[in-house]
């Protein structure tokens, strides 16, 4: 039996006992704490039920329509920058150049993708899919034969394996704990290439329940020499590429680990005449960008989270203590009203009613936060055995998220960190904090949520999970890996080349055009190199800098700031930098990679110059002020 609403569920499940810790008085502490926070998830989902009841219809009204055989294929092809493949006349023939930057284990998931479709089609006798050899050319007899078994998924996944486990020795696994070191968080190879190199050796599956804080493992990402980059240090032009990259990546890591990757069609869902609440949040930021241009994250939200660090991360319980529903319901009217015109009075509401206010917002989007399409990818993520791998599906997940939906969840996900950064006050720890959260983040009328009998606690403990490894990875997980910044690059680089596509078959295209992938490009060209460095907007001078293999760009950074010092350059606007002891601070001012095969980089200060010169030899180099500094004009 299925139950279609998640406020439906009136019996609570009964308690599990709690693995020991590591002292007898931790165990009593955390077996009381879990006890209580497991408790708050099922008394958060009776609030929801009572706030909801006025709206049991329009729950039963959402559906989402079972997909035919080969739909799911299409759109994930659609999805992915491959309507070519489809037959697709009108769609944009240099999509097909993606294909040129894709991993071997990529490319294996678009091909199996196809696969499908095609089969599909010619299963119903509709017209038939275009074939991939109208596309690449027409191939002999004996290349359609060597095609059919070359196309065997048994023996294309063999292949696969063995190719991947020969070619590479290197140790990827993150099974083997070592408690209170850091364990090495790699994103110089692409995740899915690391989970093909563990299938031939000892990989033990682990699935561990981490609740108490202390367990949980420490990642570092190690800084290769061409740095990290971080959402947001990208232009936004080459920002729209990652997603379509990452859910390449997703997949074939899916793949790799032997799970389905389950996507919703996004419901069509009715529209609202109120301004705040249940408001999409594409309209929310076009309404606030009218008032504060490049607002990013819906002013209502911000305000919300500012009264409650204000007056609410000290108060015990917060987020887990429900206010009034009669009172919540009165504010969000007296929002709806007063919150633009400013006449609203935040120092009059109760911290527990202004927690109430922040999960309603949540839960009245007229889509899931974490997406429709996506949401039952998040809640699958608690299956993945292995942490890491879970923290790489979790990464590439919020990179396919649309940037209004990951730049809200990030400002909520820092807030709760501050919760929990006051536990010893607000009685709110990690798991607490969770546990409380996750039904307010995978509930949502819009979506029919069919949960198996008896499966309750552990879908409540799994969705939970997720989310104490969001608030407490969340700098990882905002970090775009240096392989998609590669692909990236070389996307670019082929859209410049206009890359001509003539491979015979699909899958010759696959196999050949990437011999070299996992190849590190050694330049070996000159050890020194004396280039520019722009900063018009401050400077009409320009830098010169001699580059050598130990020149990075916190360094420059630093010869920019002594000469603006010492040599009286003609300073453009003073008032942009800040001055201290008759210094400029260097943090004050950001060195950015501008053209060749990037739109705009935003460069870590470790990043060493001469080879990002060498991958990159046509960019200019620009130092500019940091936005995140306040500008003193």
């Amino acid at each position: 039996s299925t139950r279609n609403c998640p406020w439906k569920m009136n019996q609570l499940p009964p308690k599990s006992p709690v693995a020991s810790p590591v002292s007898e008085s931790a165990n009593s502490r955390v077996e009381a704490l879990d006890n209580l926070s497991m408790d708050s998830f099922w008394l958060e989902v009776e609030n929801i039920k009572q706030s909801a009841e006025a709206e049991q219809e329009e729950c039963s009204l959402a559906d989402v329509k079972t997909q035919e055989e080969g739909e799911a294929e299409a759109e994930w092809l659609q999805d992915a920058g491959l309507s070519e493949l489809l037959g697709d006349p009108a769609s944009d023939k240099d999509n097909l150049v993606l294909l040129s930057t894709l991993t071997k284990t990529q490319a294996a998931a678009v091909q199996r993708r196809l696969d499908t479709y095609s089969r599909s089609r010619r299963r119903k006798n509709k017209h038939p899919v275009r074939d991939v050899r109208d596309i690449f050319g027409v191939a002999s007899s004996e290349d359609t034969a060597a095609e059919k078994e070359e196309s065997s998924p048994d023996l294309l996944w063999h292949n696969l394996r063995t190719s991947n486990t020969q070619r590479k020795t290197q140790d990827y696994s993150c099974t083997v704990r070592n408690p209170g070191k850091e364990e090495v968080f790699n994103m110089d190879v692409a995740y899915s290439e690391q989970a093909a190199v563990l299938l031939k050796g000892s990989f033990l599956s682990e699935s561990r329940k981490l609740k108490d804080g202390n367990a949980l493992i420490r990642f570092k990402i190690p800084k290769g020499r061409l740095g990290v980059t971080r959402i947001g240090d990208l232009s936004a032009q080459d920002m729209k590429k990652i997603p379509t990259l990452a859910l390449i990546e997703l997949t074939a890591l899916c793949d790799i680990l032997g799970f389905e990757l389950k996507r919703n069609k996004a419901a069509k869902l009715k529209t609202t005449e109120k301004r705040l609440f249940g408001v999409p949040l594409n309209t929310l930021l076009e309404n606030d960008q009218k008032l504060l241009p490049n607002t990013k994250v819906p002013l209502l939200l911000q305000a919300l989270l500012s009264c409650l660090e204000k007056r609410g991360l000290e108060t015990e319980g917060i987020l887990r203590v429900s206010g009034s529903q009669t009172r919540i319901k009165s504010l969000e009217q007296k929002l709806e009203r007063d919150f633009y015109s400013g006449l609203f009075r935040w120092d009059e509401v109760h911290q527990n009613d202004v927690s109430g206010l922040l999960k309603r917002f949540i839960r009245e989007l007229p889509a899931p936060l974490l997406t429709a399409e996506y949401l039952p990818a998040f809640a699958a993520v608690q299956n993945i055995p292995d942490l890491k791998q879970r923290l790489q599906a979790l990464n590439l997940l919020i990179l396919i998220l649309p940037e209004p939906n990951r730049n809200t969840l990030k400002a909520l996900l820092e807030f709760l960190s501050k919760v929990v950064a006051r536990e010893n006050n607000n009685k709110m720890n990690l798991w607490n904090v969770s546990t409380v959260m996750a039904p307010n983040l995978f509930m949502h009328k819009g979506l029919p949520n069919k949960i198996p009998e008896g499966k309750e606690k552990q879908l409540a403990e799994g969705a939970a999970d997720v989310v104490r490894m969001m608030i407490h990875y969340q700098d990882l997980l905002w970090t775009v890996s240096s392989f998609l910044v590669a692909q990236v690059r070389k996307l670019n680089e082929s859209n410049s080349k206009r890359y001509q596509f003539c491979d015979k078959r699909i899958k010759n295209l696959l196999r050949k055009i990437h011999a070299d992938k996992d190849k590190v490009e050694k330049n070996q060209g000159e050890p020194s190199k004396i280039v520019k460095v722009h900063a018009s907007l401050l400077l009409k001078d320009s830098l010169e800098v001699h580059l050598n293999n130990a020149t990075r760009v916190a360094d420059v950074l630093r010869q920019f700031q002594k000469n603006l010092c010492q040599n009286g350059w003609n300073i453009v606007n003073t008032v942009n930098l800040l001055k201290c002891n008759n210094s400029m601070e260097c943090t004050n001012l950001l060195l950015y990679e501008v053209g060749g095969n990037i739109g705009e980089h935003c460069l870590d200060p470790d990043t060493y110059l001469l080879d990002l010169y060498h991958i990159n030899p046509h960019a200019e180099w620009i130092i500019k002020q940091n936005p995140s500094y306040p500008r003193m004009f």
